[in-house]
This record gives structure tokens, C-alpha cells and sequence, in this order.
């Protein structure tokens, strides 16, 4: 389905004559805006299965461009790039260059999942959002975003110790994203918690932050997590090609350089 929308025209296509006549009708300025043709010949035919394969994309072949997603949009209010109803569209056809312009704000999503309550066909666009993050991700077109940091920096202590402390997981995000760990707003949380809170779950908190405990019992579901997390891993791995991509680029032969091994 092509895009009608002025918007989603990118302004260097649009070409705007100040004095033009044809057939001896004035149509300088507006009236002479025309779009420039084109020609897009590096599609990537697989880009839709391999975003269906992961997590939250596997219903991307649903959406038949309603709009209702962007319509209702937390983050298309504040700044009408994200477009989350274009970007389905960019990926179904394989137009991976046109997605690739956008690359710096797709991770912008909020997980509200308006979208996902909004859209008439179960596509669940919020999950298609941070499945299309993962693939630029994996596919080395931009860094790890502060979710995908928080996010693993959470699981990795819910997978250890089978708990959640949020002391840990707030120290352990600022350490990863290179962040001061003394910010205002932080601070502030703090000073409202130790003011409010009693002492002894204070002190509670306090211990678990030095101690680490762990869920009784937990050693049995952490490697039973852990070994579905590395299956999920390669599984994903393998529906991106990575690991022939990174082969691929072992075996290229750079002036003065001997073959790889």
C-alpha cells in the first residue's frame, strides 16, 4: 500500500520551482512542488521474517496499514517522526535503507502499548517496536539503547538471584550507560524513601544491597532460565544469519593480510 502522507516525504524529494509555466498556465511556487523520482534497488527481501523472529515481531504479516497504531501513539504526539504504522510499512516491503534513516529514534517507544490495545488486528505494534530496536541491534546498525541495557542489567540479576533489587539494578544501568550515579532526581527519591520508609525495611534494603541474597533453592530455575535464554539467543542468531555474516567477514582478505584461518 503506498504512502500518501506530505510528511512522510522526506524535504530534499520535494522540488519547489518559483517561476514555472506549462502549456501557458502559471504554476510557479506551491503549485509547482513535485516529488523526485527514484529508483530503490538494495531491498531486503528477508527484513520482515527476520524481524518476525523475534521476540514481539511475530505478527508483523498482520497489519494492513490502518494507522490506528500511530494515531494513538504516546510518543507520535510529542514528535510526529515516530511513526510506527510507516516503519511496519518500510519493513513488509524490504525497504531497509529507509529504516535505516530513522534508526535513531525507533528505540524511542515507551511501551505503553496504546498501539497494542488500538490496533483492530492483534498485530501488537509496541512488541513489533522493540523487535524492530533488537534487529538494529543485532545487526550492528546501532549501539545497545538505555532500554536493552536496563533490560539485561535486570535480568541478569532476576536470572542469578532470582530477586529483584532495585538498589543493584539502578547502579548496575548507571555503570553500563556510563551515567553519574549522584543525579538530582535520584537523589531527591532518596531523600522522600529514607524519610518515609520505616528503618528496619530501610535496613533490609540496605543489607540486600551488600549480601546479594539469593531465592532459596534457586540454583535448579537459574540454569533452566539460563539455558532457554542462550537457546532464544542462537535461535536468533540464526534467523539474522549473524554467525555466517561474522564468518563471512573473518574470510575477507584485506590488502597484505593472509586468508583467514
Amino acid at each position: 500500500m503506498p504512502i500518501h502522507e506530505e510528511h512522510l516525504i522526506r524535504p530534499e524529494n520535494l522540488k519547489t520551482h518559483e517561476n514555472l509555466v506549462i502549456d501557458g498556465i502559471d504554476v510557479s511556487g506551491h503549485w509547482s512542488t513535485f516529488i523526485e523520482s527514484r529508483v530503490l534497488t538494495n531491498y531486503n527481501e528477508q527484513m520482515e521474517e527476520e524481524i518476525a523472529a523475534l521476540p514481539g515481531g511475530e505478527f508483523i504479516h498482520r497489519c494492513w496499514q490502518c494507522g490506528s497504531c500511530t494515531n494513538s501513539c504516546t510518543v507520535n504526539a510529542v514528535n510526529p517522526e515516530f511513526n510506527p504504522r510507516y516503519w511496519i510499512y518500510l519493513i513488509r516491503t524490504g525497504m531497509e535503507s529507509e529504516l535505516l534513516r530513522d534508526k535513531d529514534i525507533i528505540w524511542q517507544c515507551v511501551s505503553c502499548n496504546k498501539c497494542t490495545y488500538a490496533c483492530p488486528r492483534d498485530v501488537a505494534p509496541e512488541g513489533v517496536m522493540k523487535a524492530t530496536a533488537h534487529w538494529l541491534e543485532l545487526k550492528g546498525h546501532t549501539p545497545k539503547s538505555p532500554s536493552t541495557h536496563f533490560d539485561e542489567v535486570f535480568s541478569e540479576q532476576v536470572i542469578q538471584t532470582g530477586k529483584i533489587e532495585e538498589g543493584r539494578i539502578i547502579r548496575s544501568f548507571f555503570a553500563r550507560t556510563k551515567q553519574e550515579l549522584m543525579q538530582d532526581w535520584l537523589v531527591e527519591m532518596v531523600k522522600r524513601l529514607v524519610s518515609k520508609l520505616p528503618v528496619t525495611m530501610l535496613m533490609r534494603m540496605g543489607l540486600a544491597n551488600v549480601l546479594r541474597p539469593r531465592t532459596k533453592n534457586w540454583g535448579a530455575a537459574r540454569d533452566a532460565i539460563t539455558e532457554y535464554v542462550d537457546e532464544q539467543n542462537a535461535a536468533h542468531r540464526k534467523a539474522l544469519k549473524l554467525d555466517d555474516l561474522v564468518e563471512m567477514a573473518k574470510s575477507e582478505v584485506k590488502p597484505g593480510q593472509a586468508p583467514a584461518e
